[in-house]
């Protein structure tokens, strides 16, 4: 008898009076069903109140926005809520900003852009920013930045700005109104209190645009790209900090194995070395062969590159419970959301002190994990993916050790989750559910025991 994780918990009752009683035995065909990387993590999940989110004992959550919701600047909140980042603010606040994956044809479009400055006023996509007090009641929120398309994923940098990032390569043509080429990267620093003037980025190439992370030490920048033959990309700036200088274009490839589809066919754990193939042209005006140039040079190729995140190492033990001396330097962790031999996806460990690349996590069953997208590093260590997959999307946590737990579900729809990011003082997690549009922010026991 099969029956996928999900029913199994279902079955055995996670309800708001009851709690999932499992036998020892149960638990170990439980591992020995749904592999044995799959952990209890904070335990089982309990619905909330009102039925948007199942989490841990313990756990509280809040929403904080939603779509249609009257804005500070007179507006609606628009809809199609993706990435986003949190940021020290004054009195002890935080600022959030955040994208809106919206297209020319579908969502509600960012308010205002129409005298605002666009970048391109026929695009409804761009970003708002809002101001969260230490008792997680939103203070303030306004546009931020407007005219563009399919803002999907973006990323922090060490300077106080969010990089809003363009899922959308569109060129100007009769059939579509557009004004100017799209498949760019746009700043706006947190500290913004208004719509920022947009300044297309574009050394950073133009591309189907997913995520983006910093290394502080050197200010390069890591970009995914979310397409089926993606590449995994690094941008070098001509000057730290000031991306509209000028920089190179450059995307990863595995020494020994050029132009290699990474897919299927590596093992979890197994490091290789990699260098850095220049893109002769990074900003095409006509065609989006951004990855063709870099594929003819030998970069490897994933299945669909999504979130990415720095993580410093900073409290990280090794198995022991020491003081893992061999993560003394940062790395890199990013999704290849269809990757894997079931398409579940995959995570993989970039250290760029190494110039070495390994699978980190590969889902080998969508019960287990299904098509990670966002990702951030949680303040004690763990990663936090953000489902984009069909039916039930979870949260799920990931231990320095690869080990995968259940952290939330999104019990109101099938929407992914998107978004996630830990306020400055590690104390709360806020995170999207993309459709209907709403934020939300959770708190709890996060250095409780995980097992």
């Amino acid at each position: 008898m099969t029956f996928s994780r999900r029913k199994f918990f279902a079955i055995a009752g996670t309800t708001a009076v009851g709690t999932l009683m499992v036998s020892p035995m149960e638990g170990l065909l439980a591992r020995q069903a749904f592999g044995r990387r799959f952990g209890k993590g904070y335990g089982p999940l309990f619905p909330g109140a009102d039925g948007i989110l199942e989490l841990p004992r313990g756990f509280q959550y809040r929403v904080i926005s939603r779509t249609g919701t009257l804005m500070s600047d007179g507006n609606l909140e628009p809809s199609n809520h993706d990435g986003m980042a949190a940021f020290p603010g004054p009195r002890n606040t935080t600022i959030l900003v955040r994208n809106h994956e919206l297209s020319n044809s579908t969502g509600t479009r960012l308010p205002g852009v129409e005298v605002l400055n666009p970048y391109d006023p026929i695009c409804r996509g761009g970003t708002t920013t809002l101001i969260v007090g230490r008792d997680r009641q939103l203070i303030k929120e306004f546009a931020s930045l407007g005219g563009t398309i399919r803002n999907c994923a973006g990323g922090l940098t060490p300077w106080g700005s969010w990089i809003s990032c363009e899922e959308d390569t569109t060129i100007p043509s009769l059939s579509n109104r557009v004004t100017k080429p799209h498949g760019y990267n746009f700043e706006v620093p947190a500290s913004a209190t208004s719509p920022v003037n947009p300044v297309p980025l574009v050394a950073m190439g133009r591309f189907n645009h997913e995520a983006i992370a910093v290394d502080p030490k050197t200010g390069i920048v890591y970009q995914t790209e979310d397409k089926g033959d993606s590449l995994f990309y690094r941008f070098i700036p001509t000057e730290y900090g000031n991306l509209k200088a000028g920089g190179t274009l450059q995307a990863l490839r595995i020494k020994e194995k050029p132009q290699v589809n990474t897919t299927t066919g590596f093992v979890v754990g197994q490091k290789w070395d990699v260098d850095w193939v220049t893109i002769p042209e990074p900003n095409p005006t006509t065609v989006d062969n951004v990855r063709s140039q870099g594929r003819a040079l030998g970069a490897a190729q994933f299945n669909r590159g999504e979130g990415i995140w720095y993580d410093d190492n900073q409290g990280k033990k090794d198995k022991n419970g020491k003081d893992d001396d061999k993560k003394s330097k940062g790395e890199f962790y990013f999704t290849a959301t269809s990757g894997g031999p079931v398409g579940g996806g995959q995570v993989w460990r970039y250290i760029p002190g190494k110039e070495t690349i390994e699978l980190f996590v590969e889902s080998q069953s969508r019960d287990e994990l299904d098509m990670p997208d966002n990702i951030v590093v949680a303040p004690f260590g763990d990663l936090i993916l953000c489902e984009d997959g069909g039916g039930d999307n979870f949260l799920r946590g990931v231990t320095p050790q690869g080990e995968l737990y259940d952290f939330a579900r999104n019990a109101l729809n099938d929407s992914e989750f998107c978004g996630a990011c830990f306020s400055p003082d590690g104390d709360t997690l806020f995170v999207n559910i993309q459709t209907p549009g709403i934020t939300l922010a959770i708190w709890g026991p996060w250095t409780s025991h995980r097992d």
